[in-house]
Parts: structure tokens; sequence; C-alpha cells
């Protein structure tokens, strides 16, 4: 069958093809880290019910998803090691050693790099996710627990808990600097456009947001009791941040600095939003989820013991596009090829 070209150009920028449209609908998992069972549990965010669980290292903390959403990057900290598990048949495909008591993981924009804050080694480990090596081991602050990458992926942001700040690593060289914070900082975030990064500080309640355009601190907000996990919705506009010990959630404006709260269940601990911003996940006893619209909770979903860490994949939509529209190519070519 012949598609003339101009057609098919159309179906290109459209971004969809008419024969195509129902296979690119694609599912987001939240992958959660339950501390007290060494396991993941992943999230269909679409029935919001654990679809597999996977066993992980000891005292499973953080967990970071690569950007091409196949892989997930687990933080072991009773056993000085990183899972690695292929989204695509949730298998622990390796298993990379680190530093001592790894917690938190973040991954470059690129794909290319994890980032593991090492709490016991006043370290953050580097690995090269094409090989799963080691390349670096940066030393930063007492107690680094939370690391966040700039949008550009030229720096690393990582609290330390026990100096009371936060290094600042350049990615390239890995030079490092630090910005005096609040008490006990713990969680890091940076909105989407790269030019605030939003630290909790769990000891004095308050988030201390760094202009990352000069690294100095421009405001501090005051929020819940102990606050701990801290993420962005994907258009900058809020700040969700977990209050351990106030067992809520303050939703923080990013431009008028103003504080809402929601109630959730016992301990909130991290937080992630889904790519669309609609939901907010909160580990807890259980996994509360967010509405962010209504700002009310939809439902709790019961995970393994002692859930910390979560992260959601990417969707995988642009992939799935691009790869249809060379399918619908393939299929119908045009005259002459």
């Amino acid at each position: 069958m012949y598609i003339p070209k101009i057609l098919l150009d159309f179906f290109k920028i459209a971004g969809c093809v008419v024969f195509y449209c129902s296979a690119v609908v694609a599912k987001e998992y939240a992958y959660v880290a339950n501390a007290g069972s060494n396991t993941v549990s992943v999230i269909d965010t679409l029935s919001k019910q654990v679809s597999a669980t996977v066993a992980v290292g000891n005292s499973p903390a953080g967990v970071a998803i690569t950007p091409d959403g196949k892989s997930a990057y687990v933080a072991n900290s009773g056993s000085n090691t990183i899972s690695i598990i292929d989204i695509s048949n949730n298998i622990v495909s390796a298993t990379v050693t680190v530093g001592n008591s790894p917690q938190s993981i973040a991954i470059t924009p690129d794909g290319k790099f994890a980032y593991v804050t090492n709490y016991s080694d006043r370290s953050v480990s580097v690995i090269e996710v094409s090989s799963n090596l080691v390349i670096s081991t940066v030393s930063v602050g007492i107690g680094p627990f939370g690391v966040a990458i700039t949008p550009d992926g030229k720096t690393a942001y990582v609290a330390n808990s026990g100096s009371h700040n936060v290094s600042v690593i350049n990615t390239l060289t890995h030079q490092v600097s630090a910005v005096t914070v609040g008490l006990v900082p713990f969680g890091v975030a940076i909105t989407p456009d790269g030019k605030s990064t939003y630290v909790t500080n769990s000891a004095d309640n308050t988030v201390s947001i760094i202009n990352a355009l000069n690294n100095i601190v421009s405001a501090a907000v005051a929020v819940g009791n102990n606050p701990q996990g801290v993420a962005i919705t994907p258009d900058g506009k809020f700040a969700y941040v977990t209050n351990f010990l106030g067992h809520n959630v303050s939703v923080i404006n990013t431009a008028s600095l103003q504080v809402s709260t929601i109630t959730v269940g016992v301990g909130p601990f991290s937080v992630a939003i889904t790519s669309d911003g609609k939901f907010a996940y909160v580990t807890a006893f259980t996994v509360n989820v967010i509405d962010t619209l209504s700002g009310e909770l939809t439902g709790a979903i019961a995970v393994g013991s002692r859930p910390t860490g979560v992260a959601i994949t990417p969707p995988p939509l642009a992939t799935k596009l691009k790869n249809s529209v060379s399918n619908f190519s393939n299929i119908y070519p045009q005259k002459g090829s």
C-alpha cells in the first residue's frame, strides 16, 4: 500500500500514527524500597496496585530510575551495594559495591552516571552506568544523605546531615564547594528549570532554597515537624515535603512560597510525583497517594515492611511514538523506496 509522502509527514508531525495510537498508551510504575523486608515493590500507577516484588540487598533505602526507563538503581544501606533492576522483567541484573551505608541515588540526565551518597563514608560513589563500575569517589561532608542533579547535568547537590551544609559537586571535574543551610539537611530536589535547589532541614523544620546560579540561600521556608523527602512537580510550581514526625506533607508554592498542609499516614518519609503531575506517591507505613489537584488522599497501597525511597519511571511515550512512526514507515514505505 502506497501512502503519499505528505500524508506520512503529517503523521510524523502529529506525533501519533492512527494505526498505533492504542499501542503508545504507556504505564508508569512506582518503585518503592522496603527497608524492613529487603525488597522493592513495583506499583502500577494506573491500577494503583503492586504488580511485582523484587528481592534486593539488605535495608534498601533510595531508588532512582535511568532516564530511558530501563533500569532502577536501589541503594542497599545494609549491604553497601547497589542493586540494578532490569525494568523490562523486574529481575536484578547487576550488583555494584559502593561505600559504607549508601542512602540516595541520582542519575545524570544523559543516563551515563549514577551518584550514590555513602552516609558513613562522607563520600559519593560515581557509577558509570554503561559498565556498572565505580569510576570515582568524591569526598563530601558528614553524613551525606539526599542527592540531586541539575537538568543540565553539570552539578550534583548533596545534603550533608552531620555538617549542616550542602556539597556542590562539579560533575565534570568532581571539584566540591559547600553551601551552609539549616540543621541536619536531609532531602534535595531541583526545580525543572534548574534555577533553585530545595533542601529539607530535618532538625529546624525548614526548607532552604538555594539559588543555583550563585549557590546562595535565597529563602528558608517553615514547614512541618522533621521534614525528610522533597519532590517538585514537573511544571515547577509546587514542592512536596514529607514531615516525618508531623505525619503530613507540606506543599510549597514555589512562586509565593506559601505553604499548605496535607495529612497523610504515620511517618511519611519520601515522595515522588508522576510525570503528569497529577499524583504524589508518599512512603509511610504504606504508600499514600495524593491527588495533587484536590490535595486529598486517593488511597493507601500496602507494600513491604518499612517503605523508604520511591521513584517513578519516566513515561516511555516519546520512545514508543518514535518507534511507531518508524514502524509505520517500514510497513507503508514511500513510493520508490
